[in-house]
């Protein structure tokens, strides 16, 4: 039986939010009157913003899941970190609309490796080269070549200035709301947390999407060909074994839409499958997407030769727990 293909969505902000979006994302194109950009700060009227949600993901009640498109009207002539920054709006808008709203969002430097940094209950620090001067030195190296263990929230009234803006304590709560954080030398992200956003950001290579239902506990990585040579969506699939007791059997594993042949000389989407498969895992979920079949839709590297935007995947665990 033929895969049912990945719906994609442009939905309005109050769309986004109704059960019927969720379940069956509908397929639309920003009309321009949609987007108005401002020449500095991207200033957005927003009704729509081009998004694609996976029916497998969607499926499991107990995570939330986005990957955002190319976005219409950016000059992403530039290089990564200019792109990203006139890409954030639009972005912030799309999670948003998705349901992540204030979660702060964890992202990797991605440097095309097999480091995984892992998030988990125990910690209440950043890591050592974000922290504050004040806020002493309490970071936890599992294992020096493969993961990091991170904090999920600082004591009320500290805050820690991070690569992409600043932090900020809910009054209330004293739980760290932050633009973002990125951890430098990693490829992707594991955590058993709710209310944390993982983000990866791609323009050929893979984002692939790990969801264990049962445990709970979630993985997003970046694995383009390099990366899956090292095998860093396997390091991950390890990792959440050992660190939150994740049985493969359980796991839903989605890849995103990424370079594939003729575009590009190998197959790295069929490998990263065949490594899942290797660990244990049997749900796995691929619609063989290519992006540089479609620049439309996504942004692709190798087609744009070098000057292009980047896709963000995202994923979270619900903070509420399904019944």
């Amino acid at each position: 039986m033929e895969p049912t293909r990945p719906r994609a969505a442009l939905l309005s902000i109050e769309d986004a939010h109704s059960p019927d979006a969720v379940r069956a994302p509908r397929l639309h194109r920003p009309r321009p009157a949609d987007l108005t950009f401002g020449a500095t700060d991207l200033e957005f009227s927003i009704m729509h913003l081009p998004f694609e949600q996976f029916p497998a993901l969607s499926a499991i009640k107990t995570c939330r899941h986005v990957f955002a498109q190319r976005i219409p009207g950016i000059d992403v002539s530039h290089d990564k970190a200019e792109v990203l920054d006139r890409l954030d709006a639009a972005h912030r808008e799309i999670r948003n609309a998705t349901g992540f709203g204030d979660w702060p969002l964890f992202t990797a430097q991605q440097v095309h490796g097999n480091k995984i940094t892992v998030l988990d209950s125990r910690l209440h620090r950043l890591y050592a080269s974000q922290r504050g001067k004040d806020e002493g030195e309490r970071l936890e190296q599992t294992d020096p070549g493969t993961t990091l263990t991170l904090p999920l929230s600082l004591p009320k009234g500290e805050a820690t200035q991070d690569t992409r803006g600043y932090a900020k304590n809910s009054e209330k709560t004293g739980i760290l709301h932050k633009r973002q954080t990125e951890f430098p030398a990693r490829d992707g992200i594991i955590t058993n947390q709710r209310g944390v956003a993982l983000g990866i950001y791609v323009a050929d290579c893979c984002a692939v999407y790990i969801v264990d239902p049962k445990t709970p506990a979630i993985g997003l990585v970046h694995s383009g060909r390099k990366g899956t040579e090292l095998g860093v969506v396997t390091n991950a699939i390890r990792q959440m074994i050992e660190r939150f007791g994740s049985d493969p059997v359980n796991m839903v594993v989605q890849l995103s839409p990424c370079i594939r042949p003729p575009h590009y000389e190998i197959d790295f989407a069929a490998e990263i499958i065949r490594q899942c498969r290797a660990q244990g895992a049997q749900h796995i979920h691929d619609f063989a997407t290519c992006t540089a079949c479609d620049l439309g839709r996504y942004y692709s590297y190798r087609a744009e030769k070098g000057k292009t935007g980047r896709m963000l995947a995202v994923l979270g665990l619900d903070p509420v727990i399904a019944s």
